[in-house]
């Protein structure tokens, strides 16, 4: 069991926070502040806690910038883990990169982050593929077979360059947002995507998946399930650590709404051995309204917090009670790591007699 995982946080939890509501965003005071600036702001305000931050490419980090970055981050003894695909903000690629009509574009696209993931090869760092402009906003729109081989064909492109410079590729669903309907909407097609571009002839082993939680609890999917499930199948490859209402990606602190399940998630990526390897708890924060310095701190601080219960549940009884399917006794065993022990019963049962005894003698 892992004791201490490596974490970071995407460096877009401190920028504007724009929405098409307050255009300017929340936080415009940082509207015009450098990446390496925002950098040392960051690594100042967290590096205390925090291993590392992650970035887009090219609109965060790229081959102007890197060099300045890692500089700052290498003085506060942190880290650049992780460069995720960032072309779903650039009007350019308002239909799509891998998927665009215009074979141009797609080609511009798809060379564009095949130069991102040079960069991570060059500084050590792995790249996420998240294809939120990758689908559609209307029905009518697309040729669903064509779109589909055309996503599959740029996911195996980036996969194979990837898979010559060291570089993991992780796959991370969400099922809408840019894009209303995103090919890669679920856990489900986020394995199909990886058989198919196997299929194709690319070595997938570091074809990995990205678990964006908030992106499972918008779609019902479960975590630990999900986490699970992956581990067993070697293709669990890095997670964006968040919570939610689970109508949008809101992006909110760990533990905030869903706690029960990142309980059960810590309990499970600690029996699955998550961070043994070198795998990463990466926070994807979106602090709209927040400081978001102190948003990600507390979101640090819940998520440790709930590893550390999570280490408390007695594996031995949880073990037992899934054997038989015992939803009661697999919550007992969880209950128990937060407090509620065979005591704690006991003073709910005494105290509960004593107001019932105390009614009846003052009805007398």
């Amino acid at each position: 069991m892992t004791n201490v995982v490596k974490n970071s946080v995407g460096i877009w939890a401190f920028g504007p926070a724009v929405t098409r509501f307050v255009p300017p965003g929340y936080h415009h005071e940082v509207a015009d502040e450098g990446m390496v600036e925002k950098t040392e702001r960051v690594c100042e305000g967290l590096s205390d806690l925090l291993d590392g931050l992650e970035y887009h490419y090219p609109g965060e980090v790229n081959e102007e910038n890197a060099e300045g970055i890692l500089a700052v981050l290498k003085e506060h003894h942190m880290e650049l883990p992780v460069i995720a695909a960032g072309l779903h903000n650039d009007p350019t690629y308002k239909m799509g990169a891998l998927i665009n009509p215009d074979e141009r574009l797609r080609r511009r696209g798809i060379d564009t982050l095949k130069r991102g993931i040079e960069l991570a090869g060059e500084i050590g760092a792995n790249f996420i593929i998240w294809p939120g402009a990758e689908g559609y906003n209307y029905t009518f729109q697309r040729p669903y077979a064509g779109t589909w081989r055309a996503f599959i064909e740029g996911v195996a492109e980036l996969t194979e360059h990837a898979g010559g410079r060291g570089v993991k590729i992780f796959l991370e669903h969400k099922n809408s947002e840019p894009a209303m309907k995103i090919l890669m909407q679920n856990i489900g097609m986020t394995l199909f995507t990886i058989k198919k571009v196997e299929e194709l002839g690319v070595d997938t082993s570091n074809l990995l998946v990205n678990l964006d939680w908030q992106h499972l609890i918008m779609n019902g999917e479960s975590l630990a399930e999900y986490a699970e499930l992956l581990a067993s199948e070697n293709k669990l490859g890095h997670q964006h650590a968040n919570d939610g209402w689970g109508t949008f990606d809101d992006d909110n602190v760990v533990g905030t709404n869903f706690f029960m399940q990142t309980l059960e998630m810590a309990q499970t990526l600690q029996d699955v051995g998550y961070g043994a390897n070198g795998e990463i708890v990466g926070f994807d924060l979106y602090p709209y309204t927040e400081d978001q310095v102190k948003a990600v701190r507390r979101a640090i601080l819940h998520w440790e917090f709930i590893w550390d219960v999570a280490k408390r549940i007695e594996r031995r009884a949880l073990a037992e009670a899934k054997k038989r399917a015992d939803a009661l006794g697999g919550q007992r065993a969880v209950y128990a790591a937060l407090g509620l022990d065979s005591e704690y019963e006991e003073r709910i049962i005494g105290r509960r007699k004593e107001a019932k005894a105390s009614r009846s003698a003052s009805q007398q």
